[in-house]
């Protein structure tokens, strides 16, 4: 649930400014809104810092200079000094990095060349020996004048490599080649010991990953002090007092009234504005908490006065997830990979949800795997496997799942709206909207399935059209509510069919994850384990074949699930995702 917020204000004597909004701080409980924008050297310096820190996190994070296996946390003293070095040997070792690809190209394009030093064609050159070099093709070296001597060094495809040596300089009508800063050797050498110095640099920088969580917290540290110092100069004044505005959950106002109390502050606690700005905080049971790690994923937060559809999101999306997914054995490994994750890394986080989440996904995804006997693909299982529910094998029953599960989300959130409405008569739109949708899922069966169009559902469309008419926005003028009605109708009518429709993406990608999976077996069962050779190739064709499906999975959830709980039921029930996240001042 969205939890009901307070607006605070606080108001102190000005020399008591930073000693109340340390308070506050410590309180960890007011989101505060500023009241300028608040500025200042502190807090540049602050920014500046933060900005140093994370240039060298950043760093420390890179896969070029992460570590083969887990070190050991030591503390660092001054975190400065080293961001700055890890800085200056990141710099170093991108010059090397592009200086090297400089000297590969040279070496590429002057190999055929053999060595020479073009310090001493420079020389020649003072003393009237002109020697330059181009590519001329084979047929056009007899055309060339015959003051010249040309020195053919190599030739490839028809074209080549010729040194030519005059006593002055005469114009060839052929693109000369700019001489190298060194000769091929000396190239070579240097491109040796740049990746030499690279290398030592690198090392140097992966002995700083012992300081990683050193820096971490040094981060936290500046961040809370950052928001501390915002707080402050954010403040408002008037004359010798200074205010802090913010929100406060419901259930904190006694806190904030007993710290005002014996600090001896002025507050006023009160109900926010139609207009106000209010953050949103939602507080669920631990069990509906485990979708969260989704939301932080598509970054997601409805807006105060919407709704929290956590329950529902987390319901619908398992069932998604397993039948886009759609394979017991994938569901395995997710399990597997799950619990080894948990292992490895579960000691480190505060909060178990994802993990508490993937294990509800993986155990979805093998519940429906076993209902549609679908265990790495279907075509080589024996035919004395079948699925527990055979009817799900059935292409046409799928499909009319999708759409059921579609009318079924998308009613959910019209009778959500209209408890919320009840008593008003506007909530038999709501209920006039439902009809509709059931009389969109029985139009798509028809059209899609081919299945007859049921006078029921004839009888559910011309309902639902009457309700939504005449209870959308009832009034005294009936003419004009009438209007408003036919309005809502004419917009979302056909909405209603197409969102219906496209629930069937859980089919279409659920069949697609199967006939790849089978796609792959077939290929791999052709090349067959006649011998050692051919039995390492078919294994590197399922395991390739599989491991592409399982990491092409996830994606098509996140487009596909999280769409449909996103867009489609999100857009029935009116949430927008307008809101942003409470964050209170904390220490």
């Amino acid at each position: 649930m969205i939890v009901p917020m307070k607006k605070v204000t606080v108001i102190v004597q000005k020399q008591d400014a930073r000693t109340a909004v340390e308070s506050m701080r410590s309180l960890g409980v007011l989101h505060v809104e500023h009241e300028i924008a608040p500025a200042g050297k502190d807090i540049n310096d602050l920014e500046q810092d933060l900005a140093l820190l994370d240039r060298a996190i950043a760093i420390l994070s890179d896969s070029e200079f992460s570590a083969k296996k887990a070190v050991a946390d030591k503390k660092l003293n001054d975190w400065k000094v080293s961001a700055r070095h890890i800085l200056d040997l990141r710099s170093r070792y991108e010059q090397l990095q592009k200086y090297s690809s400089v000297l590969k190209k040279d070496i590429s394009a002057w190999q055929a060349w053999g060595d020479f030093n073009p310090q001493t064609v420079q020389y020649l050159a003072k003393r009237n020996i002109h020697i330059r070099f181009y590519q001329i093709p084979l047929s056009e070296i007899k055309d060339l004048p015959d003051e010249v001597i040309v020195r053919k060094i190599s030739a490839r495809a028809g074209i080549a490599n010729c040194a030519v040596i005059t006593q002055k300089k005469i114009e060839i009508s052929f693109p000369e080649l700019s001489l190298p800063k060194m000769g091929l050797a000396r190239l070579k050498a240097r491109l040796a010991e740049d990746i030499r110095v690279a290398q030592t640099i690198k090392e140097q920088i992966k002995q700083h990953l012992v300081y990683r969580e050193s820096f971490l917290a040094a981060k936290k540290l500046l961040e809370n002090e950052l928001e501390l110092h915002q707080a402050r100069r954010g403040m408002g004044q008037s004359g010798n007092f200074m205010y802090l505005t913010g929100y406060a959950p419901f259930d904190a106002a006694n806190s904030l009234l007993a710290t005002a109390k014996k600090e001896k502050w002025g507050i006023l606690v009160r109900d926010p504005a139609g207009e106000d700005s209010v953050p949103t905080l939602i507080r669920n049971p631990r069990w509906i908490s485990v979708i969260n790690p989704v939301f932080k994923i598509i970054n997601v937060v409805p807006g105060y006065n919407e709704l929290d559809i956590s329950l529902w999101f987390l319901l619908f999306f398992s069932i998604f997830f397993a039948m886009l997914i759609g394979d017991a054995g994938y569901g395995m490994i997710f399990l597997c990979g799950t619990f080894f994750a948990q292992r490895k890394w579960g000691a480190r986080l505060n909060d178990k949800s994802v993990f508490i989440l993937f294990y509800i996904l993986s155990l979805c995804t093998i519940i429906w795997g076993a209902l549609t006997g679908t265990f790495f693909g279907q075509g080589w299982l024996p035919q004395s496997v079948k699925p527990l529910l055979p009817a799900l094998r059935n292409s046409r029953t799928i499909q009319a799942l999708c759409f059921l599960l579609g009318a079924i989300h998308l009613s959910i959130a019209h009778f959500w709206r209209a408890l919320i409405k009840f008593p008003s008569p506007r909530a038999l739109a709501e209920a006039g909207w439902i009809a509709i949708l059931w009389s969109a899922y029985f139009l798509a069966r028809t059209l899609i399935l081919g299945n007859s169009f049921p006078v029921a559902a004839k009888l559910l469309i011309i309902a639902g059209i009457i309700l939504v008419v005449f209870f959308t926005q009832p009034q005294k003028n009936i003419i004009k509510g009438i209007g408003v009605g036919i309005g809502n109708l004419l917009l979302n009518l056909i909405n209603n069919f197409t969102d219906i429709v496209s629930y069937i993406r859980l089919f279409a990608v659920g069949l697609a994850t199967v006939a790849v999976a089978d796609a792959f077996n077939m290929m791999a069962m052709d090349v067959g384990f006649s011998n050692i050779f051919t039995g390492f190739v078919t294994m590197l064709i399922l395991i390739f074949g599989h491991a592409l499906n399982i990491l092409l999975g996830p994606m098509a959830v996140l487009v596909h699930g999280v769409r449909l709980n996103v867009l489609e039921f999100s857009n029935h029930i009116d949430v927008r995702w307008s809101g942003f996240a409470y964050r209170p001042l904390k220490s």
